[in-house]
């Protein structure tokens, strides 16, 4: 989710609209518009944490019905086994891979918003030194 998004977990005038109209319409609808302002950036934390805990939870089916699924084919059964845990293998990678590039792109959203910051901190630093000949301290740490 970008910054630009006209719907974000945020203050902005479309969120607080919905969440008007939510209150409106349908009480409930309008609380749970102000609950995702008021929490949404952590809602992919949560939909991890969600996810992480279901499959703990139907792992143990899983392995339950793992008993019951055997062929009588001792070969297939053992080849069967070991492509499972192979696959279980590659999905723990997959998801590592993923969280991985969800910590990327959150430090890179944050040094676009730092650059931004930077960029509007000098400007309004340059109106001021030029308009009153006052000089105002620099407080971004450029190092």
């Amino acid at each position: 989710m970008t910054n630009s998004a006209l719907i974000r977990p945020a203050w902005t005038p479309a969120t607080i609209a919905l969440m008007v109209v939510g209150f409106m319409v349908f009480w409930p609808l309008g609380l749970a518009m102000l609950a995702y302002i008021l929490w949404g950036d952590r809602l992919g934390e949560f939909k991890k944490d969600v996810n992480r805990k279901t499959d703990e939870v139907f792992a143990g089916c899983r392995r339950a019905s793992k008993r019951h699924a055997f062929t009588g084919n001792v070969a297939f059964d053992d080849w069967r086994t070991k492509e499972l845990e192979r696959l279980a293998e590659e999905r723990r990678k997959l998801d590592e891979m993923r969280d991985e590039f969800d910590d990327y792109m959150r430090e890179l959203r944050r040094a676009k918003d730092q650059e931004e910051f930077d960029r509007f901190m000098n400007e309004r630093n340059k109106g001021r030194k030029s308009g009153r000949g006052e000089s105002v301290p620099d407080v971004t740490d450029e190092d």
